[in-house]
Order: structure tokens, then C-alpha cells, then sequence
């Protein structure tokens, strides 16, 4: 036994079980009518025109740089401090990714740290909402051109909104996350979101092989259908029973984004008068879902990020490193020069994330405090 605090878990019940059994009972169990109900709700949920369900954010991503276009030795701009998946994506379509700085308030990519890393070869830019904190979308597309693409990386961003609406629909294309670490788990899974429906189109054939007819109507017709295979597509289908478990989800939302902002508000006022302790907040054009609550220490703490690190665990709190620094891990350590990312690289070094989560009770939550402000 342990009375050990986690710094995330899932929040899944009764109803989710009950989805996934009703779903076994069906018979299908693989991309079916779960995947295009989920797809339905999660789109007007985001308040995107169409989406497209995924095995994760990642494959995603993937697809959202290729129904854009983006091809080899296309230059995509995108933060270093995020997860290595944002680079990787870009890698897989033989585009080259470039590191641009992120602000320190929100840990997002900015306009003047987008502008500073275009050049006449680039074709994207990936904005993050970096631990569920909204991008500011509009200022980074007033300085990048019209025709490079704007893609958002909202893995972390569901439930949180930019200017009154849900983030994401200032992109031309979203990619999201349904990892067990995020608000909404459908185990793994991923979410496409765009406005044009060419690309939603193209994006569900490419994530089944581009076959021309989808697996869907192959089961439905009891003549067996003729499929061509269009061209070099991939397995990249979310499952019934997963979908199942979104759709369950995401009724929970609103409750959890309540829950965590309740949390986080917290956290905050017990560290608000400690010098060198900064909890990530919301900034002035939106409201974070607090996907991760991260606290920022600095020296005027008298502590360092380890060694507060090294007192939580001593309390069986289980907190995390910040998010890393893509740049310094061995596929990119040549991408950027020294010392051209000091901000990434000071909250990488100086972040930690502390345990979040709906199920977390006042008197776990108080052994964190305590620990923060001892």
C-alpha cells in the first residue's frame, strides 16, 4: 500500500466501462460507427467545421502536414520547448524543422519569435499550447505570410479557449491528444480538426491505406467492394472502443476544466507570496485547462528545481522536470546554434509539473503546498 500522490491520472468511471462493453457486444469493435459519432461530437465540441479521428496526436500531426502540402526541404517553424513528437512529425515528411523561442509568461510561441526564425524556404509554422495554455494564434498569423500553413498543436489544448471560443480554430489545421496524461483519454488517440473539407477527405483516406472505399462501407456492402489504393496511405484508425470512451469523455469536460482551474487557483495562492515561485497562469487573450500546472523556481527561492524535486518525492509526491527542450536531445543537437534559445532553455531547466488531476483531494493537495512553501 501506498499513500503515494500521483502527479496525473485519468479520470474514467462506470459509464466508460458501460461504453466499451455495449460497444463489445456490438461486434465492432474497429474504426466504425463509435469513430464517426466521436468525430461528429468532438467537432462541434471545438467548434471545427470537420474532424478526423487518429491512432494518437502524433499520426495527427503527420497527416496534417501532409494534406498541407509539406514535403522535403520545406522549412516548418515550431517551439523547442514541446515534445519531441512535434519535431518528429515534421521529420517524417522529409521537411526540416527550426527552432524558434518561446515566451517566458506561457511557455507559447510568440509573434516576435515566429517572425525571427521565417525565411523565404519556409511552408509551416506549428504553434503549441503548451501544457493546455492558448497560443496567441492571431498575432503569430498577422506576422506570418498567407500562404505558409498555420498548424496548432493542441494536444494539451482541450477545454481550453483563445478569445471566448475553444482554441484551434485559428489554425488551418489542429492535431490533438487523447493520451491518458491529457483532460480526455481514449487510452491513445488523436483528433484532426480543419476547415477545408479537401483535407479532412484526403485525411480520412491516408489514415486507412487511402483506400477508396473505407473499411466502414467495405463491412456495410455484402457485395465485396473494388478498392483502389490511391496512393502510399497509412494505419493510422482510432477504434470503436476507443472512440466509445471519448464520447464519454468529452461529456465530462466542462467538469474537469472546472475542476483542475479550481485546483490550479489553489496552487497559486499559496505560492503568490513566495519569492522565485512562478505558477504558469492564464494570459490576457484566453483561459488555460491547466493540462499541466507547472511552477517555474528561481533562484530568489534559495532552492533549485531538483532539490524541490528531491523534498516532494521525500514526501511521496510523484512531480515531474518541465517540458523538455526538443534542441537538446541527440536527432536535433545540430539544429541550433548556443545560447539562440535562453528562454527555452530556462524553463526547461528551472519547470517542474505538479500533481493535477479531478480525483485529487484537499488534503493531498495540502501536502503539496506544504512541501512548496516550507
Amino acid at each position: 500500500m501506498t499513500d503515494r500522490v500521483n502527479v496525473m491520472l485519468p479520470w474514467l468511471g462506470e459509464e466508460e466501462i458501460a461504453a466499451v462493453a455495449a460497444v463489445i457486444a456490438s461486434g465492432w469493435v474497429a474504426q466504425g460507427p463509435k469513430v464517426a459519432e466521436f468525430e461528429t461530437r468532438f467537432a462541434a465540441a471545438m467548434q471545427a467545421d470537420h474532424a478526423v479521428a487518429t491512432t494518437s496526436c502524433t499520426t495527427a500531426l503527420h497527416l496534417a502536414l501532409v494534406v498541407a502540402g509539406i514535403g522535403p526541404g520545406d522549412e516548418v517553424v515550431i517551439p523547442s520547448f514541446s515534445f519531441v513528437a512535434t519535431a518528429n512529425a515534421v521529420r517524417y515528411v522529409g521537411a526540416v524543422p527550426v527552432f524558434a523561442d518561446v515566451d517566458a509568461a506561457t511557455g507559447d510561441l510568440d509573434a516576435a519569435t515566429v517572425a525571427a526564425a521565417l525565411t523565404p524556404a519556409t511552408r509551416g509554422v506549428i504553434v503549441v499550447d503548451q501544457g493546455g495554455v492558448p497560443v496567441d494564434v492571431e498575432a503569430i498569423r498577422a506576422v506570418v505570410p498567407r500562404e505558409v500553413v498555420l498548424i496548432e498543436d493542441a494536444a494539451c489544448g482541450a477545454g481550453s479557449t483563445y478569445r471566448g471560443a475553444p482554441v484551434g480554430r485559428g489554425a488551418d489545421v489542429a492535431a490533438w491528444s487523447f493520451h491518458p496524461r491529457k483532460l480526455l483519454t481514449t487510452g491513445e488517440g488523436g483528433m484532426l480538426t480543419t476547415g477545408r473539407r479537401e483535407w479532412a477527405d484526403r485525411a480520412r483516406r491516408l489514415r486507412e491505406h487511402a483506400m477508396s472505399v473505407s473499411a466502414a462501407e467495405r463491412h456495410r456492402s455484402v457485395l465485396p467492394a473494388l478498392e483502389v489504393y490511391e496512393e502510399v496511405g497509412f494505419n493510422y484508425r482510432m477504434t470503436d472502443l476507443q472512440a466509445a470512451v471519448g464520447i464519454v469523455q468529452l461529456g465530462r469536460l466542462p467538469e474537469i476544466v472546472a475542476r483542475r482551474r479550481e485546483l490550479a487557483a489553489r496552487y497559486a495562492e499559496a505560492v503568490a507570496d513566495r519569492p522565485g515561485l512562478r505558477l504558469v497562469g492564464d494570459p490576457e487573450w484566453g483561459e488555460g485547462n491547466f493540462q499541466s500546472c507547472w511552477l517555474e523556481v528561481g533562484p530568489e527561492s534559495g532552492r533549485t528545481r531538483e532539490g524541490l524535486l528531491e523534498a516532494l518525492a521525500a514526501s511521496d509526491v510523484s512531480a515531474r522536470r518541465g517540458i523538455m527542450a526538443i534542441h537538446r536531445q541527440p536527432p536535433y543537437r545540430d539544429a541550433v546554434a548556443p545560447g539562440r534559445l535562453p528562454v527555452t532553455e530556462r524553463l526547461t531547466d528551472r519547470t517542474l509539473i505538479l500533481p493535477l488531476f479531478h480525483q485529487l483531494t484537499e488534503a493531498q493537495q495540502d501536502r503539496v503546498i506544504a512541501v512548496l512553501t516550507e
